[in-house]
């Protein structure tokens, strides 16, 4: 029988029906629970004619509700579409519609702010809605059934026809052109990495594992999926606590978490804030990290105060389902300057480093990176034109249907085999004639103890420079760091060449959906600076 993501779930919950599968707001939803409210729901989408195939948006915080949901429609045969109604209404509405959802699974968001997203113009025909949340909201809605309505429903799963399921979920990441782009994950991806990542990772019915990412961030697959498919307790971090560093290691410690997962601008966050005390977190045994560069000075700090903890670095584009390679850290760096390696393939999957021609390049030098195997998703929804310029036919083996995926990162394998992310291959600039990666840069600045975080990027200019280096950056609360002494300050690491030449002191970085550091915004609100000064230099 084709094995499908919630099959896992499924048996947890028959195994060990009184085990907490979710803990969130201090309050505890049993698997057997959560397996017969996500059964009712899948069989009321079954029975208001939603087919294996379709698409279910999901427009909900992080909560139970968000994830029964995920399940209901999974158990369906339908994909879902995670949405974060904070979100602009016209996003939201663009999403939805490039989706084709015919079902809006809703919870906890305004009646008006749902009308609003469901009035954008373009929309087209209305979905249907399932409202989670208690009684519907208004008659207005085209609401067809609410949370109590599901009681009257067998707590049995539905029966479907497994063999015409292939999608598990659509995450829209976003568009270089301002349109969203929905990667197409399927179920075989999602399955194959788990099957390494649970045996790998040691998660089992013992461990309490964080769920900290949004739903829409690629990471919150491994996060549910990882921890209920092997029987832990998944607990939901709120989100609020991202801007209270303290709480958050809070809740770390009266949680007793197990197995932490985030982005590396979290981990920044406490470190830079002291939150970790010396041999904190006793219950605490793996640190993963993956979206972006961890810088090696905030590993260090993390490896030194919990020595108990194992850390592991996770590499991989949401097109290649969660994660492609990983290094778990064996020791304390002891060079502060040398970055986290992205390391090795995981299970099923390989690390291609090619140059312009698509062949190999030799040990220790610089080249695009593809990533080739089970992971490689099915490509962008209703997108043949960004799909093949992304996903490519397979140059090892043209005559077969593999597919590699351009990440568009930089990357090298040193003489010890592992492979080092070297950069975007849109941070690679040329400035005054010389080539220069701007990952560096921020490579220097995360050295600074006093500096919180930083982000260079690069605007185009219309003088000799080509491009003008700019550097945004934020001290830590109590630091008075001046634009003149941070400058110093990487003068005696970088030439003079790769100084930044606009610099723009901020409380904090602007973030995007997903907690990264907001290079887009970063570099408009540079490009605003570089008008304006112009527009007064001109006579």
């Amino acid at each position: 029988m084709k094995r499908l993501l919630h099959d896992a779930i499924s048996a947890r919950a028959q195994a060990r029906p009184d085990a907490t599968a979710l803990v969130w707001e201090r309050k505890r939803l049993r698997y057997g629970e959560l397996e017969e409210r996500s059964n009712r729901l899948g069989q009321l989408l079954v029975d208001t004619r939603c087919n294996p195939g379709d698409r279910v948006g999901l427009l909900m915080p992080k909560g139970q509700a968000a994830i029964i949901g995920m399940l209901g429609a999974l158990k369906a045969g339908a994909a879902y579409v995670a949405l974060d109604p904070a979100e602009p209404p016209a996003r939201l509405a663009r999403m939805l519609a490039s989706a084709e959802c015919r079902w809006i699974l809703a919870a906890d968001i305004d009646a008006d702010d749902l009308a609003a997203i469901l009035g954008v113009e373009g929309l087209g025909k209305l979905p249907l809605i399932g409202w989670l949340g208690g009684a519907a909201p208004i008659d207005a809605l085209p609401v067809v059934f609410s949370y109590d309505d599901l009681e009257a429903y067998p707590a049995t799963s539905p029966d479907i026809d497994r063999d015409s399921v292939a999608l598990a979920q659509i995450l829209y990441t976003s568009g270089s052109t301002g349109r969203p782009k929905g990667v197409m994950i399927p179920h075989a991806t999602v399955l194959s990495f788990l099957d390494w990542a649970i045996d790998y990772f040691s998660i089992d019915e013992t461990d309490r594992v964080s769920q900290h990412a949004p739903l829409r961030f690629d990471l919150s697959t491994f996060d549910v999926f990882g921890a209920l498919s092997a029987g832990s307790e998944l607990h939901i971090v709120p989100p609020e606590l991202n801007l209270l560093p303290h709480r958050l290691g809070t809740f770390v410690r009266e949680h007793a978490i197990t197995h932490w997962l985030s982005v590396p601008a979290v981990l920044n966050m406490l470190a830079k804030f002291d939150v970790v005390r010396e041999d904190d977190f006793p219950e605490l045994r793996r640190v993963l990290f993956a979206g972006e560069v961890l810088p090696t000075p905030v590993l260090a700090y993390w490896m030194r105060r919990l020595p108990h903890v194992s850390f592991t670095n996770l590499y991989g584009p949401t097109e290649t389902t969660i994660a492609s390679s990983f290094h778990t850290v064996p020791e304390v760096p002891q060079t502060l300057t040398e970055p986290i390696p992205i390391g090795t393939p995981c299970a099923g999957e390989e690390l291609l480093i090619l140059d312009d021609e698509l062949n190999p390049v030799g040990t220790d030098e610089i080249g695009d990176l593809y990533v080739r195997g089970a992971g490689v998703t099915a490509g962008y929804w209703r997108d043949a034109a960004r799909t093949s310029e992304a996903f490519l036919e397979d140059p090892g083996d043209p005559d077969s249907k593999r597919r590699i995926y351009r990440t568009g990162d930089l990357a090298r394998r040193g003489r010890d085999g592992l492979i080092l992310f070297c950069g975007r291959r849109d941070m690679q600039i040329k400035s005054r004639g010389y080539r220069i990666e701007l990952g560096e840069i921020e490579a220097a600045l995360n050295l600074q103890s006093d500096l919180l975080e930083s982000a260079v990027v690069a605007i185009e200019s219309e003088g000799f420079e080509g491009h003008l280096i700019c550097c945004a950056y934020a001290p830590n609360a109590d630091a008075d760091l001046s634009e003149k002494e941070l400058r110093i300050r990487l003068g005696e690491l970088l030439p003079t060449y790769m100084l930044p030449m606009r610099w723009q002191r901020y409380d904090a970085l602007p973030r995007n959906a997903n907690g990264k550091v907001d290079r887009p915004a970063v570099a408009q609100a540079f490009r605003e600076i570089q008008e304006s000064r112009t527009e007064r230099s001109t006579p």
